[in-house]
């Protein structure tokens, strides 16, 4: 059974690396394939086939309920109730809505924003909303988090924002249970903050007992990132299992001291504890890694209730095929790997074991055991690893495990029934947070706590794997020794990097902002940094960070913050307090007066790895408009050069037609101020005379960018351009063989994702 189910997982991942899923007539082929199977009773093979075939047809009807081409980017009236804790941001508030009405081809479940709601949102509550959605898309980049396929697998089917008119309503609609968890987890948030004002803990006690993360902040998430003990902060199958554990204890010793034997206390106490396990895991709305604890404890109560002798490997294979045959598109989440996996090497490390342990050396091998096997995917999923993880393990998990988290549930019970005792002892456990707060935040600052590592190659993800089993096998195992050496291909990679006199640009796709990076052999410029949406959230954080460590970049030789606007600087701090930055260059006194910064000026020049940097705009004497002041960069390799302009409009491009002329001439074009019809002159285009124009837009963006009168002016000129609210993150080489653009969704094309416009038919020179 063990490898047939792994098989029938095979055929289900395989199926996500499809760029289309397959056609009728190929379905009908694999039915065939099927039935020969079974009359040949190849059973491995046969289950790899069926998983095929169940992630088509399952990815299929998903994608049917999609939203429909006639309701793309158009209005309409949409009723449902918020599923999940709203959050709240500067400008505006993000939740999740089940729709109730209208029904049929319409996505029962859609992601909205409200910008400036005027009314207090709450998870459970009933709206009519007059809406305008579009399909799921989100922001595509190298190393970066792939939101559309976060949307794909959480069910997300559209997403868009509510219409100010007409006002929307408070309705009433048909009960749910869905409903009535929101409800519930929502007055628990309520009563949680009226417990805790103020306290910097609140966030992790909200997730550890109704499962929203809404208030951790940035800092927070680092430490427990840096630390290992993210898996511990959020509702994960540990605590669930937990929770049913004590339950299951105490029911099964007040059964028997109440002297009712008509139902034996082992099964009235397994009923208990898996009603228990299901309402923890509906407040944490039921992820993946709860619902797999849910199945788990499932199986595992019914052999406790019916008195069945059920191995943990088996019961955790039976959980692995009921989730997969309940959502296959879990794989898509790293929760799902991480989880399975975690409880697998677990129980190899402890069934069939000789000997008992004492708690703490157990406890410590076990921690030790999931940091070691679990360095694989944590690589491959997050390029990083934290070697103190064990050791905070072997601290956090019976603090959170034992002292916060059966207590923090009891006072929310308590401030249900006692709100004075619930609210006390919330305060205890908040110092007792604080504690722990301040041992980890001391231990993620030691040197080396956590490293970075490259992406590695597959075979590298497989060997160390084996090395894993290896490593972990008992003692005496023939060969262990020799499992450190199967992790060396999975440490040292090789990162492709540009030879003296090449450049790359790599124009990441931030949404309506602005972020790219110039690579040279051994240095590196970052040109603006994309927005900053809250204190959350920016693009620093979640994209530019991510792509410079994918790309082993250590140190910003300079970075370029070409003007003040959010969507541009907005992401520069995360930078700063991630990476050391050289030399910081900007028009805008904020960045320029910084500990190694200057103000941008037409003149400075610099050269790296001989390639020449050229600084064109503004002048001393500057411009009227912030816009007009954004600095221009010109890079010049052997063979190309690239502009990089920010957000210039017709003064600026103006000067620079006259100071420059034909020494404008370039290659690749990053489009002024996204694309605006303000900017993109005639006659700065014909000096620049580009191959190709670069446009970093959002998608659909409320501006319009680029705007179709300047997309004309690109076509009467014969200039290529592409668009990464289309491509996603764009990369351009320069070399011997001239321009080479490269887009992310085209290298990343899933069946899931829209097709990718063909436009990269670039006449390069």
């Amino acid at each position: 059974m063990n490898v047939t189910s792994l098989m029938f997982l095979a055929g289900i991942v395989t199926v996500q690396q499809f760029s289309r899923l397959p056609s009728t007539f190929e379905l009908f082929g694999m039915s065939i394939c099927c039935l020969l199977l079974v009359y040949l009773r190849n059973w491995r093979v046969f289950a790899f086939v069926v998983g095929v075939f169940w992630a088509s047809l399952y990815g299929s009807w998903r994608l049917s309920q999609q939203l429909p081409d006639a309701y793309q980017n158009r209005e309409i009236k949409v009723q449902g109730y918020i599923a999940n804790l709203p959050q709240q941001q500067e400008q505006r508030t993000n939740f999740d809505f089940i729709v109730t009405a209208p029904s049929g081809d319409f996505p029962d479940k859609i992601r909205l924003s409200w910008y400036y709601p005027q009314f207090n949102l709450a998870a459970g509550q009933s709206w009519e909303f007059q809406v305008k959605l579009r399909k799921p898309h989100g922001r595509l980049n190298p190393g970066g988090f792939d939101f559309e396929a976060w949307l794909f697998a959480n069910h997300i089917g559209a997403t868009g924002y509510v219409r100010d008119k007409p006002v929307p309503q408070i309705v009433s609609i048909s009960p749910s249970i869905g409903q009535y968890f929101a409800q519930c987890r929502q007055a628990i948030a309520d009563r949680l903050d009226a417990a805790l004002p103020g306290s910097a803990q609140l966030g992790i006690i909200k997730a550890l007992t109704i499962g929203s993360q809404n208030a951790i902040t940035q800092e927070q998430w680092q430490v427990f990132r840096i630390t290992g003990v993210v898996h511990l902060i959020v509702i994960s199958g540990s605590h669930i299992s937990l929770i049913a554990g004590l339950i299951y204890l105490w029911t099964r010793r007040f059964w028997a001291w109440t002297g009712v034997l008509r139902i034996s206390p082992q099964r009235a106490a397994a009923l208990c504890a898996w009603l228990a396990a299901v309402f923890y895991a509906g407040l944490a709305g039921y992820s993946v890694p709860t619902l797999r604890a849910v199945i788990m404890l499932s199986v595992a109560l019914a052999a406790i209730a019916w008195q069945r002798n059920t191995g943990p490997m088996r019961i955790l294979l039976l959980a692995l095929l009921a989730v997969l045959l309940f959502d296959p598109l879990a794989v898509l989440s790293v929760g799902f790997w991480l989880s399975f996996v975690a409880v697998a090497l677990l129980i190899y490390v402890s069934a069939g074991r000789l000997g008992r342990p004492s708690y703490w050396r157990e406890a410590g091998g076990a921690q030790l055991a999931t940091a070691v096997g679990l360095s694989p995917l944590l690589i491959v999923f997050f390029q990083q690893v934290s070697l103190i993880s064990p050791v905070a393990n072997w601290l956090a998990v019976p603090v959170i495990g034992i002292l916060i988290v059966p207590p923090a549930l009891l006072a929310v019970l308590l401030l249900f029934i006692w709100p004075a005792l619930g609210a006390l002892l919330l305060q205890l456990l908040d110092y007792i947070l604080q504690g722990l707060w301040w041992l980890l935040s001391h231990m993620s600052e030691l040197p080396l706590a956590s490293i970075y590592c490259l992406p590695p190659p597959w075979y590298a993800v497989g060997l160390a794997a084996f090395g894993v089993l290896l490593l972990l096998a008992p003692s005496g195992f023939p060969c262990r020794y020799l499992s450190p050496l199967l992790f060396l291909p999975l440490i040292i990679v090789q990162v492709e990097k540009p030879k003296p006199g090449e450049a790359w640009l790599t124009v990441l796709d931030v949404g309506q902002g602005l972020a790219a990076v110039v690579q040279t052999a051994e240095h590196t410029l970052v040109f603006d940094t994309g927005a900053r949406y809250s204190e959350y959230s920016d693009m620093g954080d979640s994209v530019i960070l991510p792509f410079l460590r994918e790309q082993g970049i250590a140190k910003v030789d300079s970075l370029v913050i070409s003007h003040g606007d959010n969507d541009h600087s907005g992401g520069a701090e995360s930078i700063f307090a991630e990476l050391p930055v050289d030399k910081v260059i900007s028009s805008v006194s904020e960045w320029a007066a910084r500990e190694h910064g200057e103000y941008c000026r037409n003149g400075q020049i610099w050269r790296w790895d001989e390639v020449t940097f050229k600084v064109l705009s503004p002048p001393e004497s500057g411009f009227v408009g912030d816009n007009d002041n954004s600095c221009v960069v010109q890079i010049s390799s052997a063979r190309q050069r690239f502009l990089l302009t920010g957000d210039i409009e017709q003064a600026a491009e103006t000067w620079l037609v006259r100071e420059y002329g034909d020494e404008l001439a370039s290659d690749v074009l990053l489009a002024p101020h996204h694309g605006s019809k303000t900017s993109s002159s005639r006659a700065l285009l014909e000096k620049v005379n580009p191959t190709l124009i670069l446009v970093p837009a959002g998608y659909q963006n409320r501006f319009g960018f680029p705007h179709r009168q300047i997309i004309e002016r690109y076509r009467q000129l014969g200039i290529a351009w592409l668009n990464t609210a289309e491509q996603g993150a764009i990369s351009v080489r320069s070399g011997l063989e001239g321009i080479q653009p490269t887009a992310e969704r085209a290298k990343r094309q899933r069946y899931w994702r829209a097709p990718v416009p063909n436009r990269q038919s670039i006449d390069v020179r």
